[in-house]
């Protein structure tokens, strides 16, 4: 369990220090990402979905808003097509880490974690919580991919994989798309409160797995 959560914590650390240089120099913001999409807007709506799926596709590499993505894919798109978009670049976002971090990945953590002991210890441990931690990984930025990556280095079979990524990631762009497809610049509180209420839930969701899973655990 502790090699787990180290790795955890590395991986965790490099999507963090990303949204820490974004944010810092100002390099990607919200205010960009909405120009971009009213920029594309104005050539073809097409433009616009293959934005989308860029923007969280990058989310794999460097630490985008993936709800706002998907709340102004809902704006620009509609429900339907936004939801659409989202869900294409969410996908790839995830089978992209996932086999990256099966292959590339696991040269580099076997080089990290010696002992043929602690990698199957740690394997053994995430196939029994991963497939939970991924279902709430939603509750932060950083969450998703990390899971993600951990799920290849762990050497998850990509079935379950993509079962939990699909159940957790469908709905909820799914549901942002739709908020923002309801909302205007006058009106923005569907989106708001949508935003909300969405982090509330995988926040108590994370809170009910810390306490019977993971406090109950050895550590």
């Amino acid at each position: 369990m502790k090699t787990l959560i180290k790795l955890f914590l590395i991986i965790a650390t490099f999507f963090a220090l990303t949204f820490v240089i974004i944010k810092l120099f100002d390099l990607i913001t919200i205010d960009d990402i909405q120009s971009w999409l009213e920029a594309a807007k104005e050539m073809s709506p097409l433009y616009i979905g293959l934005l989308v799926v860029v923007l969280l596709f990058a989310d794999l590499f460097i630490a985008i808003p993936t709800m706002t993505v998907c709340i102004l894919a809902g704006y620009f798109l509609g429900a339907g097509f936004g939801a659409l978009f989202a869900i294409i670049g969410v996908t790839f976002a995830g089978v992209v880490g996932h086999l990256l971090s099966r292959s590339m990945g696991r040269t580099l953590l076997e080089k990290f974690v010696r002992e043929d002991e602690k990698l199957k210890d740690m394997e053994s441990t995430f196939q029994q919580h991963g497939f939970v931690m991924i279902l709430i990984s939603r509750a932060l930025p950083i969450l998703p991919e990390t899971t993600a990556c951990l799920s290849g280095l762990t050497r998850m079979p990509i079935y379950k994989f993509l079962l939990a990524w699909v159940i957790s990631s469908y709905p909820y762009v799914t549901i942002a798309a739709y908020a923002g497809s309801v909302s205007t610049l006058d009106d923005p509180k569907p989106a708001i409160f949508t935003a909300i209420a969405l982090s509330a839930f995988f926040w108590a969701s994370w809170g009910i797995f810390y306490r019977y899973k993971v406090r109950g655990a050895k550590i």
